[in-house]
């Protein structure tokens, strides 16, 4: 499940930063929505939630609706009714807010932001104040302007010199909208033990939300934080600074009508996920019938890759099919080649697949393989072709308060990730190594629990272990409204056994407010590190200052054997959103 097998969303506070900046839900204007739809008995300014899966929502509303890429809605608790939810201006009436990332003619899919608690079928989405503004004039003004218009002139003959014109629809709400926040760090930090010594060093920090850039059809998104000056200290890295390189930020092109695709900046590769995230980029062409063929290349960046090497570089090739539909039956099926490089010199040669078949929010089945031939990296010399690593999922939701899952993972190689990251969650897919199941239930309303048992039977193991992992999560506190997790993990796999346990403390206030804090320790036993016994807690401040600036602040303190410090960061920045500054 989600838990075990992905960075899981709920114990991971730091993912929030990759969120982009969603639009604040202000008080719509009902007068106008109302007025419209006595012309326009069609329109709509609020959408059902017909299922959710993998952090995703699917709308009962598309493009015949109005709806389009990027436009931002807002999930509220309707127990007072959904005409007094929709008007409500009230903060603590917001469970989530919603950024469409998929549009078909009578369905949408949207990606799920600062969730206070699990959106659920049945819910109801409503418009952001500035998008249902601008679907209102769309609409009024359709009417006349969907026509060619008669255009007089002063002289000459009338009916000769009619001129027949297209006036021009407002262009979309996602067209040349840039919305973001860029700020510089002043970070400091104090090493304790027997190294000692400290470091300061200037840093900044962006977050984009770019859509339709001057019309075309680029956008940007994503989160990066970078140190703009070397650090004075050659130590072993912090625990920020391994975080700074999971983010992900880029810029793709998608046009509808153009066959061509492409990105580039931190990412995955959208259609194989699989790989390893890569500075770099990606080329490809529709070929019809739902088939995609591209090529990919850039080094690899992210620690918590399982063959994580600051100095690989992977490029290849790739073919994908998919077809369906989100409200019925859908696949995807990626398969490719490719080479991984350390310093230029070929590391080893893969092919891999990735595969996955969908109905509904029911039950999903997703699969990942990779086949290569390594290069004799060990004093063994090289183990020969072979199956590398291999994850199977599969889920089933038979209701959405509870959810099976069943999963197999296999690895041939010892990992190089970055073991000091056991402690946060980013690394739980990598330590239940065989097969494992678990049960996620929503026990008492935004009150769930979830586990995952499995048994361990690495290639290098002599007799099989049990992993297990037991969680709590509360979408909201009462009284203070904050979302809380706590969950424990005890693993023993190929590249080492211990155990971790963390707390997570987030509270979001729309877009003006977020407090986060994250807190564990971790018993690790490994060759891999000799981190072996740590623990940390770190925190982040941020709120906005007037209309267009904004401050953060955060307090690390790590205590092991080789991450001994403290640190502290402070961040002053600018925001902008270009729909406000028109004034709409």
């Amino acid at each position: 499940m989600a838990d075990t097998n992905n960075v899981v969303a709920d114990t991971n506070t730091v993912a929030a930063d990759k969120n982009a900046v969603v639009a604040k839900a202000i008080e719509p204007e009902i007068p106008a929505a109302l007025a419209l739809r006595a012309t326009h008995p069609d329109f709509r300014t609020s959408f059902r939630v017909k299922y959710v899966a993998a952090g995703a929502a699917y709308l009962d509303g598309g493009r015949g609706a109005g709806l389009a890429e990027g436009m931002k809605l807002v999930v509220r608790e309707t127990a007072t009714g959904s005409v007094v939810a929709a008007a409500s201006g009230k903060e603590d009436d917001i469970v989530a807010e919603l950024e469409v990332t998929s549009v078909a003619e009578a369905s949408a899919v949207t990606d799920v932001h600062t969730p206070k608690r699990d959106v659920k079928a049945g819910d109801l989405a409503y418009l952001s104040a500035q998008d249902e503004q601008s679907l209102v004039q769309q609409n009024t003004l359709s009417a006349t302007r969907k026509y060619p218009t008669v255009i007089s002139f002063t002289e000459g003959d009338t009916l000769d010199e009619e001129a027949r014109v297209q006036v021009p629809r407002p262009p979309m709400p996602s067209v040349n909208r840039a919305r973001g926040r860029i700020g510089f760090d002043y970070m400091g930090t104090q090493f304790r033990g027997a190294t000692g010594g400290s470091n300061t060093s200037l840093g900044m920090v962006a977050r984009l939300d770019m859509t339709r850039i001057g019309g075309t059809y680029w956008n940007a998104s994503g989160y990066w934080r970078g140190n703009l000056t070397a650090n004075s200290y050659s130590g072993t890295n912090t625990l920020q600074d391994l975080l700074n390189r999971t983010y992900h930020i880029g810029m793709t092109y998608d046009n509808p009508n153009s066959p061509w695709v492409a990105g580039f900046g931190r990412m995955y590769l959208p259609w194989a996920t699989s790989l390893d995230t890569i500075d770099g980029g990606y080329f490809g062409r529709r070929m019809g019938h739902g088939s995609t063929m591209g090529i990919f290349a850039g080094s690899t960046p992210d620690p918590t890759s399982w063959s994580y090497a600051p100095n690989r570089r992977i490029g290849g090739a790739f073919v994908n099919f998919e077809g369906g539909s989100y409200d019925d039956f859908r696949y995807s099926s990626t398969s490719g080649v490719g080479v991984s490089t350390l310093g230029w010199k070929i590391d080893r040669p893969f092919i891999f697949f990735e595969n996955g078949l969908y109905y509904k929010r029911y039950v999903s089945i997703y699969d990942s393989l990779q086949m290569d031939s390594p290069v004799g990296y060990t004093a063994g010399g090289s183990p020969g072709a072979g199956v590398g690593r291999n994850f199977l999922t599969v889920r089933y939701q038979p209701h959405e308060r509870i959810e099976f899952d069943g999963n197999y993972s296999y690895f041939r190689d010892l990992p190089a990730f970055d073991p000091s990251l056991v402690g946060t969650s980013l690394l739980d897919k990598y330590l239940f190594q065989g097969f494992s199941g678990g049960v996620r239930l929503e026990v008492l309303k935004q009150v769930w629990v979830y586990t995952n048992l499995g048994r361990s039977n690495s290639s290098g193991d002599s007799k099989s272990s049990l992993n297990q992992l037991y969680g709590l999560t509360f979408g909201r506190l009462p009284w203070v409204h904050i979302r809380a997790d706590g969950h424990y993990a005890r693993f023993n796999s190929s590249f080492g056994n211990g155990s971790y346990e963390s707390v997570s403390l987030s509270r979001t206030l729309s877009d003006n407010f977020r407090l986060e804090l994250l807190g564990g320790q971790q018993n690790f036993v490994s060759s891999l590190s000799s981190n072996t016994k740590s623990k940390f807690v770190t925190s982040n401040l941020e709120m906005n200052v007037g209309s267009h600036y904004f401050m953060q602040g955060g307090f690390t303190v790590s205590r092991g054997v080789s991450q001994d410090y403290d640190q502290w960061l402070f961040t002053l920045g600018y925001r902008f959103d270009t729909r406000r500054a028109k004034g709409q």
